[in-house]
């Protein structure tokens, strides 16, 4: 999976369809992410000893992967990123549209 926590990403696909976030949580084994402000879904919650109030909370959940498309820092476009292999055998992201690291 090639998006991060803490990346700028365009949902494609689905209710929130162009709607632009920040990735708070990554999960590359089921191949999903949780972004900022995205899916809400409503959890029935009991009051405990850490949180004496119960009810009813929102939260973010997870949307899988492929309906998103990263946004580049530097041109700001969405583009697909690609991975190149550096001369010391790391890898690194860059932007598929202007050619830049991501």
């Amino acid at each position: 999976m090639k998006i991060k926590k803490g990346d700028k990403v365009r949902i494609i696909t689905g209710e929130y369809k162009s709607v632009e976030g920040k990735v708070l949580k990554a999960f590359p084994k089921q191949n999903k992410v949780i972004v900022e402000k995205v899916n809400f879904i409503k959890k029935h919650q009991r009051p405990t000893q850490q949180s004496q109030s119960g009810g009813i909370i929102e939260k973010e959940a997870p949307i899988d992967a492929s309906n998103l498309c990263l946004i580049c820092p530097k041109c700001g476009k969405p583009s697909k990123p690609r991975i190149k292999i550096l001369k010391d055998k790391s890898r690194v992201r860059y932007c598929s549209k202007c050619g830049d690291m991501i």
